[in-house]
């Protein structure tokens, strides 16, 4: 592991370099690692805005869609100024000034099963800062199938939950679909630009998103592996519920074969056969 550190990087992480959990080589191991955040906008935001400033040596962005006015309440990686501009681009050029050290990789497109079979071999980690349930359960399974661990948060109104999922390792790890099997039903859980968030809100998540990143990375403290994390912002009260491997799981679970990356994928874009 390289710990030859530039005098900038000394003190630009400085504050890092003298936590006993991190030192020179958690450092070096920020340095090394790669992570993909899929979607610029709430939660990948501050997700990206402090995985850059941690010193993530590479950062890959995916979002295919670009930036309105009613998303500057809440997704501050990027400004007025940039309103018809593609979020990825946006959001990279706010973390190349925040932190000219850490490189950027923007994929400017749709996480759909081939960009999800392209783009997620090539990372160490995998953050979920989408806002609709095919596209969550696409990631889901695809880091799953590709053995990659996925931390994800969502957002609603005053409230957000949290976790990460390392089924590929196999038990005790839960997967995804042990918590949610399928995809609900349209129209049984509003999204965001149906029912509104508190901007702050995703802020929240979205830092608690890097925060359990970081620790992976570094291998300190509790895994959210095997546990969810609910906060409802308006009782500023955070529970945590324990997430159990399910025996029956379609992705996971002995009786698993193989699954598609997408169901909706068209056509459905078969990879992988599940262990």
């Amino acid at each position: 592991m390289d710990l030859d550190f530039t005098d900038a990087e000394l003190h630009r992480y400085s504050r890092h370099i003298l936590l006993a959990d991190v030192g020179a080589i958690g450092q070096a191991k920020l340095r090394s690692a790669r992570v993909l955040i899929v979607g610029a906008g709430g939660l990948g935001s501050p997700l990206a805005l402090y995985l850059a400033a941690a010193g993530i040596g590479t950062l890959g962005l995916v979002d295919h869609d670009v930036l309105e006015l009613s998303n500057l309440q809440r997704q501050v990686a990027h400004t007025t100024a940039r309103i018809g501009r593609n979020k990825a681009e946006s959001a990279a050029e706010t973390l190349h000034a925040l932190n000219p050290e850490t490189q950027v990789e923007i994929h400017a497109r749709r996480m759909d099963a081939e960009a999800a079979q392209e783009l997620i071999p090539r990372y160490d980690i995998i953050c979920d800062g989408t806002d609709n349930f095919p596209t969550r359960f696409l990631l889901g399974d695809a880091c799953h199938l590709l053995g990659k661990p996925l931390v994800s948060a969502a957002v609603l109104r005053f409230e957000g939950q949290l976790s990460t999922y390392k089924g590929h390792l196999g038990a005790p790890h839960p997967c995804h679909r042990c918590l949610h099997p399928e995809i609900p039903p349209d129209g049984l859980v509003p999204s965001c630009g149906e029912a509104g968030v508190l901007g702050a809100v995703t802020g929240v998540m979205g830092t608690l998103q890097a925060t359990e990143v970081l620790k992976e990375i570094l291998g300190i403290g509790e895994s959210m592996s095997g546990r969810l994390l609910l906060w409802d912002a308006l009782e500023t009260r955070f529970r945590t519920i324990k997430l159990r491997r399910d025996p029956a799981c379609a992705l996971c679970g002995p009786a698993a074969s193989i699954h598609t990356l997408a169901a909706h994928a068209n056509p459905p874009a078969l990879v992988c056969a599940a262990p």
